[in-house]
């Protein structure tokens, strides 16, 4: 696919990887691919509008059923799914259940006309992933499969090296850090056919590897910090995405925005655009 300046909309729908987790900005905020995507698309095309719906925590089921309806409704000229995850890392899964829940997902998005793009998404090394890789990739031909279907991209990060490394992790060891989100976003921008601006998929440089104290004191904090506030969340039936919308969907009008920069040349960060009155 060529995008050009023919893209002048684009919509993103998904959990905690499409909401921008773990990319930090000073004021609190998550910035993360998809709107470093829009930023860069928003810089080739006057008048631009981009809607981030993600919402963390959310299984597969939550997002066909709360966030493509009203994204389908919006008529991007492009549309992004990324989620299953969340529900083939839970103790107990149908995967079958979450295949058929992704297939109704990707279908209803395909049907707003806009170009879909699915994601198997990038696996941090170590043996959680072991433990759950035979379900993930289940899940990933399954994307395979619905993308033929569907006439949609897939961007295949499971597959890269350098997005494996942990030091491409934040410390909850669940999401991307900044140099993470940055790559899946050249990623994108070079399925879509954009001129690369650097080699995502890079292997970071060699570094020794933390001594015994390091990665003991790392183990602690994560499960003090992360572990035992998500064991809590589980045990309790909640979510971290509970009573979350996206961040362009208003909760009071019940359904979804654009956003647009003041000045298409020079964006900035998405949290500082505004929003387009209907």
């Amino acid at each position: 696919m060529e995008m050009n300046a023919h893209c002048t909309s684009f919509i993103a729908v998904g959990d905690s990887f499409t909401e921008g987790m773990s990319d930090g900005l000073p004021d609190g905020s998550y910035r993360g691919w998809a709107d470093l995507l829009a930023a860069r698309l928003a810089a080739a095309a006057p008048g631009f509008r981009y809607a981030n719906l993600a919402v963390r925590g959310k299984l597969i089921g939550q997002i066909a059923d709360e966030q493509c309806g009203p994204a389908a409704s919006m008529g991007a000229d492009l549309v992004t799914l990324v989620g299953g995850l969340n529900d083939v890392l839970r103790p107990r899964c149908d995967v079958d259940r979450v295949c058929a829940r992704f297939e109704e997902a990707a279908a209803l998005l395909a049907r707003g006309g806009g170009q879909l793009v699915l994601m198997r998404s990038p696996g941090r090394q170590g043996p959680v992933l072991e433990r759950f890789r035979p379900r993930m990739e289940r899940l990933f031909a399954w994307i395979d499969e619905v993308a033929a279907r569907h006439g949609a991209l897939v961007v295949d990060l499971f597959a890269s090296h350098a997005l494996s490394d942990p030091r491409m992790w934040a410390d909850d060891r669940l999401h991307l850090n900044a140099e993470g989100h940055r790559r899946v976003a050249e990623a994108v921008c070079q399925t879509l056919g954009l001129p690369a601006a650097a080699d995502w998929n890079a292997p970071l440089p060699a570094a020794p590897p933390p001594g015994w104290g390091a990665r003991r004191g790392a183990d602690l904090r994560f499960a003090r910090e992360h572990l035992v506030p998500w064991i809590g969340r589980r045990l309790s039936g909640r979510s971290s995405g509970d009573d979350r919308t996206g961040a362009h969907f208003s909760a009071e009008l019940g359904k979804a925005f654009w956003t647009t920069p003041a000045d298409h040349t020079n964006p900035g960060p998405v949290t500082d655009w505004r929003r387009v009155q209907p």
